[in-house]
């Protein structure tokens, strides 16, 4: 246990260090290039369609990460980055300034907070919190913190408050291996344990966390 937890201090202490330079996007640059990305996600970065990610307030290093990351798969034909049909298409033409100042924008509106139904309450915070150690599944909580809040320094993203929809459809693609630019495979692995019921839960148990 010790042995695990100096590598994941060494790890984030990497992140760190690797994503210490200031973030240089420009908010106002980006609420005048916004105009496309509002059809999808809405004016305010709450999607108003629950299939497609809330990005307010998530963090400006991981929007610009998965821009990149979906210029990427477009580029590269699917063999490396994330290949999305729609986003993919989305971030070709946008420079990396583009993203960065796209990011600095989303990032800085405020979240639209959800709500927990109660049935869940109870296993998801279960889940979310302490794990389930005879499946070898980690807390939620160690990676994106006991709010969802995640850490930008560590790239792990903000999921309080986000769509149930979109949150059970990221977590089944990373069970499948369809979604595969998570750090180090963690979700991928992670996902692997998780049974329907599970991200069911996970997935309506996030939407009031904050």
């Amino acid at each position: 246990m010790k042995k695990i937890a100096l590598s994941l201090t060494m790890l984030f202490g990497a992140l760190a260090a690797n994503n210490a330079t200031a973030f240089d996007g420009d908010a106002t640059a980006g609420k005048a290039k916004s105009a496309t990305c509002a059809a999808c996600h809405g004016a305010d970065g709450n999607a108003p369609i629950s299939m497609y990610p809330k990005i307010a307030g998530q963090h400006a290093e991981y929007i610009y990460k998965q821009l990149a990351e979906f210029k990427t798969g477009m580029t590269s034909g699917g063999k490396e980055g994330r290949m999305d049909p729609v986003m993919s298409g989305m971030a070709m033409p946008l420079s990396d300034q583009d993203m960065k100042d796209l990011a600095a924008y989303f990032s800085s509106l405020p979240i639209q907070e959800g709500e927990t139904p109660k049935e869940v309450v109870e296993v998801g915070s279960k889940l979310f919190k302490a794990g389930d150690a005879e499946r070898g599944i980690p807390s939620c909580a160690s990676c994106h913190g006991p709010r969802g809040n995640g850490t930008s320094l560590a790239g792990f993203p903000k999921i309080s408050s986000q769509h149930p929809e979109y949150v059970k459809s990221q977590l089944e693609k990373f069970r499948s291996g369809t979604r595969n630019n998570d750090l180090n495979g963690m979700m991928r692995d992670i996902a692997k344990k998780l049974t329907d019921k599970d991200i069911e839960v996970l997935s309506k148990y996030l939407n009031g966390l904050h």
